[in-house]
């Protein structure tokens, strides 16, 4: 039989040995509720797990525009570059033109302006080779006329065209190489045989008519001509061929453009030579111009320019 000392330490190890197991079976319990619990992972998981969520694109990402880079702000003393206003090469020869007017007129004309209808008589003669005052040398057509002296205004009309119209209704369109002296009166044109009979028989030998301006379509250029005896020391200068009635006829000097004086036999006079043989510059009387270089002293010599007036 044993004694109750032996016992009594047996207790005490069954003791011991449940209460390791009851600790075991709580931390296992405890555990399991921890692990059951949503959200009830351990901190370095869930960071994770956060991190991994924010880096996830969205289901429907919003697009960003890109912003655009800031444009520089314009300067008035800014020079465009060529991407933006290409260089254009300088044409020879040159042409300007003062801005235009918006009723179509024409600033620098004389006594015949454009958009303008006159009244007045029709007269005929004999042209013969179409040449006559403003001494431009046989006519290529003669459907050519010579304007009264009014409106010749000191052979201001020379080259210019116009369109004639008969009462009847017939027209013609004629160039103007010649001046019908007095008594013509104004607004009377005398009108080549040739051109007379688009509007009526030369035996009506005069007829009412109206007339105005135009400026055709030609695949003419100007040409230039220096008068007999010109020089260095002298010099007369005409313009032929030109579309649109010529207002200025200027020489290049040393200090700019030099204007000359206009005859009635239409040439543009430099009694000291000035500019002779030089650059020119010609201006119709819509205030167009056309810079010519190259052009020598070469006396009764038509030498063509290869530029021309714009079509009004």
């Amino acid at each position: 039989m044993a004694s109750a000392s032996h016992r009594r330490p047996l207790r005490k190890r069954r003791t011991a040995l449940f209460w390791a197991v009851a600790v075991a079976a709580v931390g296992l319990l405890v555990s399991l509720v921890i692990a059951l619990r949503p959200g009830g992972e351990p901190d370095t998981v869930r960071t994770a797990a956060g991190a991994a969520t924010s880096t996830r694109p969205s289901a429907t990402p919003t697009t960003r525009k890109p912003t655009p880079a800031p444009q520089p702000s314009a300067s008035p003393t800014a020079t465009p570059t060529p991407a933006t206003t290409p260089a254009r090469p300088s044409p020879t020869p040159t042409r300007s033109s003062a801005p235009r007017p918006a009723s179509g007129a024409a600033p620098l004309a004389g006594r015949i302006k454009p958009g303008t209808t006159y009244n007045g008589v029709a007269t005929h003669y004999d042209a013969k080779d179409g040449d006559g005052a403003c001494l431009y040398g046989p006519s290529p057509d003669l459907m050519v006329a010579a304007m009264n002296h009014a409106d010749y205004e000191t052979s201001r009309a020379c080259g210019a065209y116009v369109l004639v119209r008969a009462a009847s209704g017939a027209t013609v369109t004629v160039r103007i190489t010649n001046e019908c002296p007095l008594p013509c009166a104004p607004g009377q044109l005398d009108l080549s045989k040739e051109a007379f009979a688009k509007l009526a028989g030369l035996s009506a030998g005069r007829i009412p008519i109206t007339w105005s301006l135009l400026s055709p379509g030609t695949s003419e250029t100007v040409s230039i001509r220096y008068k007999t005896g010109s020089s260095r020391h002298w010099c007369g200068i005409q313009a032929l061929g030109h579309r649109n009635p010529l207002a200025r006829l200027e020489v290049r000097t040393g200090s700019g453009w030099s204007r000359l004086t206009r005859t009635e036999y239409n040439y543009f006079l430099s009694p000291d030579g000035t500019g002779c043989g030089g650059s020119l510059r010609l201006t119709d009387i819509y205030g167009e111009q056309l810079t010519l270089d190259g052009i020598a002293i070469r006396p009764d010599t038509v030498q063509p320019a290869r530029a021309q007036f714009t079509r009004r």
